[in-house]
């Protein structure tokens, strides 16, 4: 049986379709929510928090959009056991919900960054990673202007000794290269429990060899496990 992936659209998001697409190619069938519904469907088995611009990235970014109805939802979904996927914009809602923990800053360069990034698989015990190895390195696109990761060293150590940082940047070799000033070259992370997932780059950009790389697939698919 096929996976079924409902994708929330908040005023401004932008990589919906994108989405939609990606879970397509590898066999999910896909429903829109909106940000105002007031329940989940049952048959959902992953909910996704896209990419793009909610609210127009006022106050702060995903700020606005912490507070929608659906977020509630959301919240009785992963007490049940179902999982998120929050992608740049997306994680960044599930930041300021309280999801997961830490913050968003401004890039170190107070620019907008758009182009392929190296990124290591730190952790893969988890859904989203489970078709990864440790260590291994993939090439996933970044467009983020607010994607420097913040958390104090308190918060940073109990990821670590967790293990819920997933996705760290570096170059094709795996060595650390950084390019926002995120904490510890942080690209994603999980939540304790393992069924709360948040990542800057984006792998539904990443489908296809003739658009400069297709890692996204192997990331996506851990979910259909």
């Amino acid at each position: 049986m096929s996976k079924k992936v409902g994708i929330v659209q908040f005023p401004g998001t932008n990589c919906d379709y994108d989405t939609e697409s990606a879970f397509q190619q590898i066999g999910c069938e896909t429903e829109f929510l909106w940000y105002k519904d007031s329940e989940i469907p049952k048959d959902i088995d992953l909910v996704v928090l896209p990419g793009g611009f909610s609210y127009g990235d006022y106050l702060r970014s995903g700020a606005i959009a912490s507070s929608s109805p659906i977020l509630s939802k959301i919240d009785e979904f992963t007490k049940d056991g179902g999982k998120v996927l929050g992608i740049c914009n997306g994680f960044q809602i599930l930041l300021e919900s309280g999801f997961l923990p830490g913050a968003m800053k401004r890039n170190d360069n107070l620019h907008f960054i758009s182009k392929h990034h190296y990124l290591k698989v730190e952790n893969c015990d988890n859904p989203f990673l489970s078709d990864m190895k440790k260590g291994d390195i993939v090439k996933i696109p970044i467009a983020h202007a607010e994607g420097n990761y913040y958390i104090d060293e308190v918060g940073a150590s109990d990821l670590r000794k967790n293990k819920q940082i997933l996705l760290t940047y570096c170059d094709e070799n795996g060595n650390e290269l950084n390019p926002n000033g995120s904490v510890d070259s942080i690209a994603g992370i999980c939540n304790i429990e393992r069924n709360i997932f948040g990542l800057m780059p984006h792998p539904e950009r990443a489908m296809e060899e003739i658009l400069g790389s297709d890692d996204g697939v192997k990331m996506l698919e851990g979910f259909l496990n």
